[in-house]
């Protein structure tokens, strides 16, 4: 950052990634510039029925956009870029990651047909960068994406070290160590870190998370043994997994192929970029397994959360176009179920065992590890850094406040901790950290093409439908409102009308007598009917079978 005496305060805004898993983006702000950090969206939970993604709310960078200077990239999970095709249509800002992180954000970028318009900066870990006024380092860390970097933000008060997704991992894959030096350099310099900001994710769990290297022995094992098709399930994006699978299928002399959309789409990526090696003559396409003998196929899916749609569940439904599941198949899910997903992901085994396969999951196999730190890796970065102010992130709130509490037990002073909330605007000086202010943020839901159109009322109407269905009341009137044709009643996800014939029969004389009253003490006015309509109905279906269903009338004036 530019040497500016007058500058004192330094300030984060989070706009996603605290009390919640994902939607993560903060901005830094040193004077009239900001630089973004990371912009990524959220998965649904159950109750927010029929959404696609959530993502967060662009308002106060919008109404700021002529003072970005840039958007720095941590790596290439979709809660870190999944959001930015959307901010991207709303602000031109140039983008800095690392070969793979830009690598997978040129295929959003291609759905959104913005990578066109869209500057995208490549840069190296170990380096620093000019974004605008600000002078960025890109550090190595681990993680369970390859390319993943902490970040050190140069600020007049010192630099502040955003740690990102990451672990340590001793013995990573590709031999790429964290960068243990650079951040130890940091934390011993003359003026010190300003304040780290530090993943939260795997705060509850003591000791170290193991080596990716792990699930590479239990692999290997599990291919020794199988003698029929292998099925595997993984993240799309943990290329370093993908590339212990196939190493284990050329061992043992198998082909693989591929399924599932964005396990092509990386896979397609990373070889091309460089960070996975596989043979062109072992892949085959999976619509030729069926030529192969099952002891020389390994297939590559995805599906490891039990998404509906997923490649590996559609498997185990039995209603996959090229590939189903049949007795003597391996199945590996190597993954962890995302918060949320457990039911689905269980739902899927025990398809998978009733098909009459042998299923290999988390639970009772060392087939996944994680790729966030565990509590001596957190200590070890405070450690590190030994920065002056420390506010943890991603992760739900009990990870924040355990979080907090590491911190303060490894040295850091309570006051010196600050624990956020979305939309928080947190203000750094010389002597204090604090909340200068709360900024409008929150979740902007995607339906489809929609953006932010739909809202509380439709989700509320949404549920109610599908808890207790629709009766739809039809009448038709004059242009003085003496009734021509109706009621009629149609009625959708309430009851099934060929058995509830006395029921609708009932209701459509209730309906009946209320517009009879309103005829004769001359109402016409629409609103008034249909409220009548609305009111005759209501609580004569719950008396009769206690249920609430959504009454709509609809008028029409002939």
């Amino acid at each position: 950052m530019k040497d500016n005496n007058k500058i004192k305060d330094v300030s984060m805004t989070t706009l996603g990634g605290v009390g919640e898993i994902g939607k993560n983006m903060w901005v830094l702000e040193i004077g009239d510039e900001m630089l973004i950090i990371d912009s990524g969206v959220k998965f649904p939970e159950n109750d927010l029925l029929g959404i696609d993604l959530v993502i967060p709310d662009f308002d106060y960078v919008i109404k700021n956009k002529d003072k970005i200077n840039g958007i720095v990239l941590t790596h290439g999970h979709l809660d870190h870029i999944g959001a930015l095709p959307y901010l991207l249509k709303e602000i031109n800002a140039p983008i800095y990651g690392t070969k793979l992180t830009l690598g997978l954000l040129e295929g959003n970028l291609k759905e959104h047909r913005l990578l066109k318009d869209t500057r995208l900066k490549v840069v190296n870990s170990g380096k620093k960068y000019q974004v605008g006024s600000f002078e960025v380092e890109f550090i190595r860390v681990n993680h369970s994406i390859a390319d993943t970097c902490a970040l050190a933000i140069h600020t007049p008060l010192g630099p502040i070290v955003y740690a990102s997704d990451f672990k340590f991992d001793q013995t990573p894959i590709d031999g790429q160590v964290a960068d243990f030096h650079k951040l130890a350099e940091l934390g011993d310099s003359e003026e010190g870190v300003l304040a780290l900001f530090s993943d939260s994710t795997n705060v509850e769990r003591e000791g170290y998370t193991l080596s990716e290297k792990v699930v590479g022995e239990t692999v290997e094992e599990i291919f020794r043994g199988a003698r029929e098709r292998i099925i595997v399930a993984t993240f799309a994006s943990n290329i370093h997994r993908v590339q212990q699978i196939v190493d284990a299928a050329f061992k043992y002399n198998r082909k693989i192929a591929f399924t599932g959309r964005s396990m092509i789409n990386n896979v397609d990526i990373a070889r091309r970029l460089g960070y996975l090696q596989v043979p062109d003559d072992m892949i085959v396409d999976i619509r030729d397994c069926s030529d192969l003998p099952d002891s020389k196929v390994t297939l590559l899916t995805t599906g490891s959360q039990g998404e509906p749609y997923a490649a590996l569940t559609r498997m185990a439904r039995g209603d996959h176009y090229h590939i189903n599941i049949k007795k003597g198949d391996t199945v590996m899910i190597s993954a962890s179920a995302i918060p949320g997903n457990e039911k689905f992901v269980g739902q899927t085994i025990n398809k998978l065992y009733r098909r009459g396969a042998n299923v290999i999951y988390e639970d009772v196999s060392g087939v996944h590890v994680s790729g966030h730190a565990s509590q001596e890796e957190l200590k070890l970065m405070l450690n590190l850094v030994k920065p002056k102010y420390f506010v943890p992130v991603h992760g739900e709130y009990r990870h924040l406040y355990k979080h907090a509490d590491l911190a303060e037990k490894n040295g850091i002073p309570k006051d010196n901790i600050y624990i956020a909330d979305v939309g928080d605007k947190i203000n750094f000086s010389e002597d204090k950290v604090s909340k200068a202010e709360k900024i409008q943020s929150g979740d902007v839901l995607i339906d489809g093409l929609g953006i932010g159109d739909v809202g509380n009322i439709v989700l509320r109407d949404r549920k109610l439908l599908s808890e207790d269905g629709i009766i739809i009341v039809v009448v038709t009137i004059d242009k003085h409102g003496n009734i021509l044709v109706g009621p009629d009643i149609i009625t959708r996800g309430f009851v099934y009308i060929r058995e509830s014939e006395e029921l609708i029969e009932s209701a459509t004389k209730r309906v009946e007598r209320a517009l009879k009253d309103c005829e004769e003490n001359n109402v016409t006015e629409w609103s008034v009917l249909k409220d009548t309509i609305r009111k005759s109905l209501n609580n004569y279906i719950y008396q009769k079978i206690k249920r609430n269903p959504m009454i709509l009338p609809v008028i029409m004036e002939v």
